[in-house]
């Protein structure tokens, strides 16, 4: 296994150099690079086959073609024969060379013969053509990006992404598809602008700025007709099944081809079951074919003890009585939430679920011990491992009028009906209520519809297309950035060509999926894992762990980048968010989806994500003056350390303050300015939004407060239920209705003075402040004219003080005002400096002191 890379049409050797560093966890063990004044060629080598003599790029006798390359050809030797007949002369071992020869020999349709994973990179010196290639199921990926200065290639996006010469942009329809129908890695087109994948079966030639592309591979083509021709209707189960074991074992056993050790996934399904198991019997057998495996096999597996999801008791069946090295990992919501970034970045485009992460965790324990993997990739998308491919067999059996075999069906397949009803009756979360309607708006006509009544086509549809091209493309990143190849027997074409020759019975019957493989294990696997059809795989137990996870995922909702994102609607993100917390809707893969971009959005395109509140410099002083009725007041903002419940706040306030003191002139008159948030905080009146638990009232009548840009005041659930807490409910129903009435005739601010001043400072959650005051509720500090004149009376202690630190004797000090400001309003709470409440808040009208990222939460007020 490899990484490839390079561009035509300029040179760059500063670019050339960064893509092998990028590209260095897919080839650790060399690199070969190959230039001239039109191509720019590299390869990254994972040594696998021919460890000794495989370096690329490799060249043809005359050395008028080489060639880059990704992956594994398995049947090379019965490919590499004919043409040494034909005159080809080989310098190497390597199925690498296997490939340029027979390029060379038949051009692009030799790459119909390959069986195998790969991506090519040929380059004809004399014609000055490049010709790139992806295998038939898309195992392995290849990007491009074509402009005016060339074409540029990669076997991961980020080369790409980095090297300067493509717009840094993301591709919003992509994304749109994604949030919406939850789809991806099905089209050219990628998360991000002008970065296009090969398609599988796809070639790209390249040649003096003129591109062309087309599909080399017609297995799709063949599979749809063999799924059509029914000569093998009348095949007897004890022929079919007999072929099936043949045919996958010689999969299996191409796939242990390797110089390097070989491992097994094994998560406890049916399909990696049986690579595990199959692999074991051929060690037991002896067959040479097993070498790579060694004495011993390596296995690996993701476990979730305690879990709703968790396989482990299928894990210790099929491992009972062989004689496997077992490796589990366990992993956790709080180990995901530390490798989320590093995931996020390797996978380089969203993911459906968090469930790619529990390979990332097995890729991660096997580095190190074995170099390759093999996995049980593609067998639900052949053989309707999935309980939706149910639905798609039913349709079908009903629109051809076969109602007794349906009927048989139905009746055998009552837990997929449980599950389909109990889907149905709950309340699923709509993505479009969730999407800003700006951004929404223009993708009206993006639409996604899925072939649905004919089993065969959809399953083709999903391997070519839609759900497994995203599993390959998590698998490989997960895999190479942990430096290991991961191999799928199942995506043989030959095992693929046999399974679409036999009727959808050898598919679905009975009820049961996967009929064909379950037959033919049936001596190979536990009854328990043989027959169940609870399919897990490598996932997570996500639904868990955002119950864990809640406090993360309301900071990334909360954040300043996610308000200020435009393809959500936050306020219904939020709200949506706190019914799966109540347990009213249960579809976290939205909240995933929605969370995944914002993170993506933050790893790629966020020129300045914001950092953790440790960064943040305390101490700091600024200073802004205000006229007001002519006289000139100076504003000395004080930039502190954090508030926390418990502080002693008042002596906080006065040490915070010092700093400033020696700036004071003789004959200045001063006075502190306090945000309530601090002393709110200070007193244990600041609660997370996860601590609270909104009512049936407070989310009815949230939605009824208007809204202002701040955020401020009473228009979250969690604000209103603190509003009810402290008030009680019906007066806040009495302030409502009052409100409302005297809005008729004119009559505003109504609310706030039948439910008191105690509600007015009631404030939520802000994404532009600090932790925590992002992820806050707060109320309002209690006696604030008692703590106004606390603070007074200590800052009267310092100052009849002699220490000639605080040069203050000759000023007249006033005292403190507590104030709740912010960019619309300004409202003093206590005031113990004599001065009128009005001249205080025009003094703050700018609201200076800030209420976000400024960490200014006091001010010293001075004039003369």
């Amino acid at each position: 296994m490899c990484g490839i890379a390079g561009f035509y049409g300029f040179e760059d050797d500063k670019l050339l150099n960064d893509f092998s560093k990028r590209l260095a966890h897919r080839g650790p063990d060399g690199k070969g690079i190959y230039k001239d004044d039109t191509v720019s060629l590299l390869n990254r080598r994972l040594a696998i086959i021919d460890v000794a003599g495989g370096d690329q790029p490799i060249f043809n006798e005359d050395g008028s073609k080489l060639i880059i390359f990704v992956g594994e050809i398995y049947n090379y030797l019965e490919l590499r024969e004919p043409l040494i007949k034909s005159g080809h002369v080989f310098k190497t071992k390597s199925d690498t060379e296997v490939v340029l020869h027979g390029f060379e020999q038949e051009g692009t349709a030799f790459f119909d013969k390959l069986n195998g994973m790969f991506t090519i990179a040929i380059y004809d010196k004399t014609s000055k053509r490049l010709t790139l290639a992806r295998d038939h199921f898309g195992i392995k990926p290849l990007y491009y990006s074509i402009g005016e200065n060339g074409l540029i290639f990669s076997s991961e996006i980020k080369p790409i992404f980095y090297s300067g010469y493509v717009e840094q942009s993301p591709n919003d329809k992509v994304i749109y598809r994604y949030l919406k129908y939850r789809i991806h890695d099905d089209q050219k087109e990628t998360f991000f602008k002008d970065i296009y994948r090969l398609m599988p079966g796809e070639v790209l030639e390249f040649a003096k700025g003129k591109t062309k592309t087309f599909y080399y591979s017609h297995l799709k083509d063949e599979l749809v007709g063999l799924s059509q021709d029914r000569k093998f209707d009348r095949m007897s189960e004890k022929r079919a099944v007999a072929t099936m074991k043949k045919s996958l074992h010689k999969a299996i056993q191409y796939r242990l081809i390797s110089e390097v050790p070989v491992g097994t996934c094994l998560s406890g399904g049916l399909d990696s079951s049986t690579v595990v198991s199959v692999v074991n019997r051929m060690l037991v057998e002896k067959e040479k074919g097993a070498k790579a495996i060694g004495k011993v096999q390596n296995t690996f597996s993701a476990v979730f003890p305690g879990g709703i999801n968790d396989e482990e008791k299928y894990i210790d069946e099929v491992t009972k009585f062989k004689s496997l090295k077992v490796y589990k990992v366990k992993p956790k919501a709080k180990e995901f939430i530390e490798d989320i970034s590093d995931f996020i970045r390797v996978q380089e485009e969203p993911t459906i679920s968090t469930g790619p992460y529990a390979q990332y965790k097995v890729m991660e324990k096997a580095h190190g011990k074995v170099t390759v993997l093999l996995d049980g990739q593609g067998a639900d998308e052949m053989m309707a491992g999935y309980m939706p491919y149910y639905m798609v067999y039913w349709r079908q059996l009903l629109k051809d009028k076969k109602y007794g075999k349906l009927l048989t069906e139905l009746l055998n397949s009552p837990d997929v009906l449980r599950k389909y009803f109990r889907d149905r009756l709950q309340r699923p979360v709509k993505m479009d209520s969730l999407l800003s309607k700006k951004f929404s708006g223009q993708f009206e006509s993006v639409g996604y519809h899925p072939i649905n009544d004919n089993l065969k086509l959809r399953l083709l549809e999903d391997i070519f297309s839609d759900s497994l091209q995203s599993l390959l493309r998590y698998e490989d990143r997960n895999a190479m950035r942990f430096s290991i190849e991961g191999r799928v027997p199942f995506l043989d074409f030959e095992l693929v060509r046999f399974i679409f020759s036999l009727p959808e019975e050898a598919v679905i019957e009975n009820g049961w999926n996967k009929n064909i493989l379950r037959l033919a294990t049936r001596d190979l696997l536990p009854a328990s894992v043989n027959k169940r059809r609870n399919k897990i795989g490598f996932t997570t137990p996500e639904y868990q762990w955002f119950f864990e996870i809640k406090k993360i995922v309301f900071e990334i909702f909360l954040s300043e980048s996610f308000a200020n994102r435009k393809y959500f609607d936050r306020p219904e993100v939020l709200r949506a968010f706190q019914d799966f917390l109540d347990k009213k809707n249960f579809d976290t893969m939205v909240f995933w989806r929605i969370m995944n971009v914002e993170l993506w959005m933050r790893e790629f395109f966020d020129q300045k994500v914001q950092k953790d509140h440790k960064d943040h410099k305390v101490s700091e002083v600024k200073e802004s003056k205000i006229i007001v009725d002519g006289k000139t007041y100076k504003r000395q903002l004080i930039k502190t350390d954090f508030f926390k419940k418990g502080d002693d706040y008042i002596k906080k306030i006065s040490d915070e303050s010092l700093q400033c003191f020696k700036t004071l002139k003789s004959g200045d008159s001063w006075f502190i300015v306090v945000s309530e948030k601090v002393v709110a905080t200070s007193q244990g009146r600041s609660h997370f939004i996860w601590d609270i638990h909104p009512g049936f009232f407070a989310k009815i009548l949230s939605k009824y407060v208007t809204k202002t840009s701040a955020g401020i005041g009473l228009g979250s659930p969690w604000t209103m239920q603190l509003a009810i807490d402290e008030v009680g409910l019906p007066k806040i129903i009495l302030a409502a209705t009052a409100s409302f009435l005297g809005k008729t005739i004119g009559m505003k601010g109504l609310f706030y003075k039948i439910a008191g001043e105690v509600v007015r400072s009631i404030d939520g959650p802000t994404e532009y402040s600090l932790y925590p005051a992002n992820v806050s509720a707060k109320l309002g500090p209690k006696e604030p004219q008692q703590v106004a004149k606390r603070i007074k009376s200590e800052i009267l202690n310092l100052k009849s003080q002699t220490n000639s630190k605080f040069r203050i004797q000759n000023s007249e000090f006033l005292g403190a005002v507590i104030i709740d400001a912010n960019d619309i309003g300004r409202n003093v709470l206590g005031n113990s400096t004599g001065l009128e409440n009005s001249l205080v808040e025009r003094i703050m009208a700018d609201n200076p002191m800030g209420q976000g990222r400024e960490q200014t939460p006091i001010t010293i007020v001075s004039y003369n």
